[in-house]
């Protein structure tokens, strides 16, 4: 027997269990199988291919750059790394290059890191910036990773195809497929499309159908593109310095010591990170008036941070430069090689230097900060109790949480980082991936 139609005026009630789909399903299916939603889907997919190459090769380009400044050029001028003051001389040029760029291209280069990745899809009009401010500064040593220019690549190129096919798009098919390709372009730098479709489901804040709708053009770009990305990585034989830890410590299981020991330091990781957000937004609003000079100063700063570095441990200034994907597969692989002392230096210095560039220089905030909450965790491993292994785990949730504010994505960013000891590490992952939310929610709080 059906149920009873709704007075006029009212919404019908959702049905009883086992009389069929309830409104909200029914409007899901219907817009599901729609002809304009089915070739919304086709859209995503055709439009993953060909972001995917422009991101594979934005990606590869930025690491033969990095390579070539810090490696082949200290080579060249006979050196076996890079000294202590080359950072200097490298960060000013970054700071030169990129004033222009945030004072009159369109869209400034990007969004200001210390607000974040998210924020609106950037457009073609805005790409050109985006993509020299990243290509030309962020393999001269700033302190912030590739995601937020490899989103707006993927938002921006969505949109011009959109438009080269589809002129009359409405501006919600326009947003959709510009999210989507986003979330194409990040997946291809995160470890694949299950990070990137787990943060869409986490930031979008959305529910029900309009979630799901959502979703689903920006897992099935972001699953193509990383097909695509994958295929060129093995042929060309091109690196593209994805997060990535090619080896971790040695498992072992989380006992009640490294959870007596975690939940402080995480929130001391919590804390520093936090404390580096408060000097980005300080910066940022210095840096609102007298741009283009404090841009050039701003960097600057940061070289010094980074020289400092190497002159206080006599390592290679270039652990403390650049996003950190490097030092961090480095530091996961041999944790015993760094002492306390260059840690807390990598902290100290690399901490200053990525609040300096959250609100003045141009790239993406998560990466640096997944370094320092590593050098946190394997720094505090020494503690009575709390392994290597945990301690690595811990760092990484905590750091990707406070800086996504996505607890859930951070817990299984850390899942894929971790492989083989990511079963072991998840109770201590998930623990620490809300604590660093909640503690960060409150730091933030008390400066608002």
């Amino acid at each position: 027997m059906s149920a009873p139609p709704a007075p006029q005026g009212q919404s019908a009630p959702p049905a009883p269990e086992g009389q069929g789909p309830g409104p909200g399903q029914l409007a899901l299916r219907q817009t599901l199988f729609s002809p304009g939603y089915v070739r919304l889907l086709l859209l995503s997919v055709v439009l993953g291919v060909p972001i995917a190459l422009a991101c594979f090769y934005f990606v590869s380009l930025q690491h033969e750059l990095q390579h070539w400044v810090w490696q082949s050029l200290p080579e060249a001028a006979g050196y076996d790394r890079a000294p202590w003051w080359w950072p200097l001389p490298a960060l000013v040029l970054a700071g030169l290059l990129l004033a222009p760029v945030v004072t009159r291209a369109p869209g400034h280069g990007g969004h200001v890191p210390v607000h974040g990745i998210g924020g609106p899809p950037l457009g073609p009009k805005e790409l050109p910036g985006v993509l020299f401010a990243a290509l030309a500064t962020l393999p001269l040593g700033v302190v912030l990773g590739p995601e937020a220019p490899l989103m707006a690549v993927g938002s921006g190129l969505a949109m011009l195809i959109l438009r080269a096919v589809q002129r009359d798009a409405d501006p919600k098919t326009v947003l959709v497929l510009g999210t989507a390709g986003s979330t194409t372009a990040i997946s291809t730098i995160l470890g694949g499309p299950l990070v990137a479709a787990v943060m869409m489901v986490e930031a979008a804040g959305l529910g029900g159908p309009q979630l799901v709708l959502l979703l689903l053009p920006c897992l099935l770009a972001s699953g193509v593109g990383a097909l695509v990305f994958t295929g060129f990585g093995q042929w060309t034989g091109l690196a593209t310095g994805a997060l990535t830890l090619p080896e971790v410590p040695p498992d072992a299981s989380p006992d009640a010591g490294d959870f007596l020991w975690g939940i402080p330091v995480a929130v001391l990781i919590a804390a520093i990170l936090t404390a580096g957000h408060r000097l980005g937004y300080l910066t940022a609003a210095w840096t609102r008036r007298s741009t283009a000079v404090r841009t050039i100063a701003c960097a600057a700063a940061v070289g010094v941070c980074i020289s400092a570095y190497a002159l206080v441990t006599d390592r290679s200034p270039e652990e403390a430069a650049l996003s950190g994907q490097a030092t961090l597969g480095t530091l996961a692989a041999n944790p015993h090689a760094w002492s306390i002392g260059a840690l807390v230096a990598l902290v100290l210095f690399k901490g200053l230097a990525w609040g300096v560039c959250l609100g003045s220089l141009r790239g993406g905030p998560i990466f640096p900060s997944v370094l320092l909450g590593a050098a946190v965790g394997i720094a505090c491993s020494g503690l009575p109790g709390l392994g290597t292994a945990p301690g690595l785990a811990l760092g990484i949730a905590t750091a990707t949480s406070v800086v996504t504010r996505l607890p859930v994505t951070s817990a299984v960013l850390s899942f894929l980082l971790l492989g083989t000891d990511a079963a072991d590490q998840m109770p201590l992952v998930i623990v620490c991936s809300v604590l660093g939310f909640v503690v960060s929610q409150l730091l933030e709080g008390e400066r608002k």
